[in-house]
C-alpha cells in the first residue's frame, strides 16, 4: 500500500545491495566462506562536527538476534569521535553479508538524527527542545525519528506513535489551520481552552493575523493564570530581527504581570538560532534540522580474516577497542588483544550478541537519554 519495506522485507535481506547477492553468489559457487571480523566506523563528521551520538543498535540487534554472529557495541547513546569504531560484527561472512546495506541504514540515519538532537540541546541548556519535524519525513520512519531525537535529548516529540513507544505525553500546541478557521487568534484559544482537557498546557499561537506584541497581549489577558506560554512560528519574510521582537513580546507581557508565561519558538530553528535566542526564549520546537539531519557516514570494513589482521588501503587492520577516561575525556584507540591497563579508562565495546544469543538488553529510551545528557555536559558544539 505504501512505498516502504516491511519488516520480513528487511529480516530477510531484500533490502541489500544487489552486489552483495551476487558476491555471495559467487563466493558460494567456488566454496569461499570464512571467518571474518568487520567494524563499523564514521571516518568523517558532516560540517563542523566534531563527535556523534550512536543509535540505532535496538534495531541492529533485532535484525541479528539468532544468527551465528558475535556483536560487540558501545551502548546506545554513547557519544564517539571519528575513526572510533562503534560496533564490531565477527562471524562466518555468508551468514551476514546479506545484512550490511540494512545495518548501515539503521545506525547511519539513527544517530544522525541524534547527533543533530543533541546538538540542539547542547545548545538550549536547561531550555525545552521539542521534536517536531515528523511531518518533514516518511511517515512510515517516525517511530524511529521520534526515538532517535528523544535520546539524543529532545524533551518531547509531537507525535501520538513516537510518544507511546517512548513512554511519554506527546506534546503540541495548535496549528495555524484551526487559528485560520475561527478566524481570529483569541476566539480559537478560548475556544480550545473550553474544549481541551485543562492537563493539557495553554500555549497560543499568536503570529497568525496581526503583530505579535498585540496578540500575546489579548490572550494573555483573556486567559490570565491559566496560560501557559505563547508561541511564534512567524515565517522568516516576516521576522526582522527575530530576537528584538521576542523581546518586545517579553516586555509587554512582563510589564502587565505576565511573567510566568512562557515564549515558545518554532520555524526554522536549528542549534545556531538557539544560541541566538536563548536569552529570551523558553522552549524550542525545532522540525526539519532534527527529521532530516544529516546521516552520519558509517562503513563496514573487515579488518580480519581467519583470525589474521586484514583492511582494504585507507582502513586500519585488526579488531580494536575503544577506551574513554570519564574524568579527563581522554581517549584511545588500541587492538583488541593488546593489554591495556590505564588507570582510569574504561573499555566501550562490549559484547551484546554472542553466536546469536542476545546477551544485554537495550536500556529505556529515558535511561538512554540521561546517558546522552550526562555525556553533553562535558562537550561543546
Amino acid at each position: 500500500m505504501f512505498n516502504v519495506a516491511s519488516p520480513e522485507d528487511i529480516k530477510n535481506g531484500r533490502v541489500t545491495d544487489v552486489y552483495f547477492e551476487r558476491a555471495i553468489k559467487v563466493l558460494k559457487e567456488k566454496g569461499i566462506n570464512k571467518y571474518v571480523k568487520a567494524e563499523f566506523v564514521v571516518k568523517k563528521f558532516p560540517g563542523n562536527y566534531q563527535w556523534g551520538v550512536f543509535a540505532g543498535l535496538d534495531e541492529v540487534i533485532r535484525l541479528l538476534e539468532g544468527l551465528p554472529i558475535t556483536l560487540k557495541a558501545m551502548p546506545e547513546g554513547t557519544i564517539f569521535r571519528a575513526n572510533e569504531p562503534v560496533m564490531t560484527i565477527e562471524g562466518m561472512y555468508l551468514d551476514f553479508a546479506v545484512y550490511e546495506t540494512a545495518i548501515l541504514g539503521l545506525i547511519c540515519q539513527a544517530s544522525g538524527i541524534a547527533t543533530k538532537s543533541a546538538r540542539c540541546k547542547l545548545a538550549a541548556g536547561d531550555k525545552l527542545v521539542v521534536h517536531f519535524g515528523a511531518r518533514r519525513m516518511h511517515p512510515a520512519i517516525t517511530p524511529m525519528i521520534d526515538r532517535s531525537s528523544y535520546i539524543g535529548g529532545c524533551d518531547g516529540v509531537a507525535t501520538p506513535v513516537g510518544a507511546k513507544l517512548l513512554g511519554i505525553l506527546p506534546s503540541g500546541t495548535m496549528p495555524h489551520a484551526m487559528i485560520l478557521l475561527f478566524g481570529d487568534t483569541l476566539e480559537a484559544v478560548k475556544a480550545f481552552d473550553e474544549v481541551i482537557d485543562p492537563k493539557i498546557p495553554r500555549i497560543a499561537l499568536i503570529d497568525t493575523f496581526t503583530d505579535e506584541k498585540f496578540e500575546a497581549i489579548r490572550v494573555a489577558e483573556a486567559l490570565g493564570e491559566k496560560l501557559y506560554g505563547v508561541r511564534l512560528d512567524t515565517p522568516s519574510s516576516r521576522r526582522g530581527n527575530f530576537l528584538a521582537i521576542l523581546k518586545e513580546v517579553r516586555w509587554e507581557l512582563d510589564i502587565r504581570g505576565f511573567k510566568n508565561v512562557k515564549i515558545f519558538v518554532s520555524g526554522g530553528v536549528d542549534e545556531e538560532m538557539i544560541k541566538q535566542l536563548n536569552e529570551v526564549v523558553d522552549a524550542y520546537g525545532v522540525g526539519t534540522t532534527i527529521s532530516s539531519a544529516p546521516v552520519l557516514d558509517f562503513a563496514m570494513d573487515i579488518v580480519e580474516i581467519e583470525g589474521k589482521p586484514i583492511a582494504k588501503r585507507g582502513k586500519l587492520s585488526g579488531e580494536k577497542q575503544v577506551y574513554v577516561n570519564n574524568e579527563t575525556g581522554d581517549r584511545l584507540v588500541v587492538p583488541a588483544n593488546e593489554k591495556f591497563n590505564k588507570e582510569g579508562f574504561v573499555p566501550l565495546l562490549e559484547t551484546v550478541i554472542e553466536n546469536g544469543k542476545v546477551l544485554k538488553q537495550i536500556p529505556e529510551p529515558s535511561e538512554i537519554r540521561k546517558y546522552v545528557l550526562e555525556q553533553l555536559k562535558k562537550l561543546t558544539l
